[in-house]
């Protein structure tokens, strides 16, 4: 009896001294970013791509796509791991010209009479670009139908269309590419504002968060969520080694913080609002 409990004591103790890389290992992923456009449809079909999106152990997933038919298709067939963002985008080459094209407001209008999403993006502007007419109108679509903006742009443009609709909510798409410091001081300046970290200005393969970021990450840990960004068909057979990547990186930080970066954040602003629409 002695005996066994002796083996329990030192199991339990055991546990507790697991490193936070053992923890970390099984975290679920909330990706925040993922595209299934139509050059991926062929390449990985609907149900091989829900088939990764299952076997990376993603908890929930944001997809958008050009044309949103795509994203459509995931979502009909895993209505329990895909949640829809509108894309303003028909094909690849909108990305370029859809803040001087009226017709992308006719497209988005018809999209939102016929399915629910959680945000309109990722969406493409800079600077004062931002200001006009086709964009302030898709603005105030988000405003009359209750949604975030995934926005991949520069801090000039989030500052704009904070300035059109103060009360909005925005994804900041790849805002890890920008200086830690930078990101830190836009996310204190926008208290309605999160950062998404496909990619990051530090992204290497030693799993170590640099000394730059690491503050800002446990400063800000409830405004982070990550993404893998699939901008290409050949993405989607990286999804699984990055939630690898990403579950790493994060274990290099306290055990709180990475469970809020991982999936909290992302079930508490995005799920959270798809399941309350």
């Amino acid at each position: 009896m002695r005996r066994a409990l002796a083996l329990l004591s030192m199991l339990a103790a055991s546990l507790l001294l697991r490193p936070e890389a053992a923890l970390a290992a099984d975290l679920p992923i909330f990706d925040a970013h993922l595209h299934y456009s139509h050059d991926a449809w062929d390449v990985v079909p609907p149900e091989q791509a829900v088939k990764i999106l299952r076997d990376a152990g993603l908890r929930r997933a944001m997809v958008s796509s050009s044309n949103d038919e795509g994203t459509q298709k995931l979502h009909r067939l895993a209505p329990d791991i895909v949640i829809p963002v509108l894309r303003p985008y028909r094909k690849r080459s909108d990305i370029s010209t859809w803040v001087r094209d009226d017709t992308v407001i006719e497209y988005l209008e018809s999209r939102l009479k016929q399915y629910r999403y959680v945000a309109i993006g990722e969406l493409h502007v800079y600077g004062a670009d931002a200001d006009l007419p086709v964009v302030r109108r898709m603005v105030q679509l988000a405003k009359q139908h209750n949604l975030f903006l995934h926005l991949h742009g520069d801090a000039e443009a989030v500052d704009r269309v904070f300035k059109q609709w103060p009360e909005a909510r925005i994804l900041w798409a790849h805002s890890g590419f920008d200086r830690p410091e930078a990101v830190a001081a836009m996310l204190e300046k926008h208290k309605a504002l999160w950062a998404d970290l496909a990619f990051r200005s530090d992204q290497a393969s030693n799993n170590k968060v640099s000394d730059a970021w690491r503050p800002v990450f446990l400063k800000h840990a409830d405004r982070f969520l990550v993404g893998t960004d699939t901008f290409t068909p050949e993405r989607w057979y990286y999804v699984t080694e990055h939630a690898k990547y990403s579950r790493g990186w994060l274990a290099d930080l306290p055990q709180d913080v990475a469970e809020k970066i991982a999936y909290r954040n992302g079930d508490a602003i995005f799920a959270k609002l798809y399941a309350g629409q």
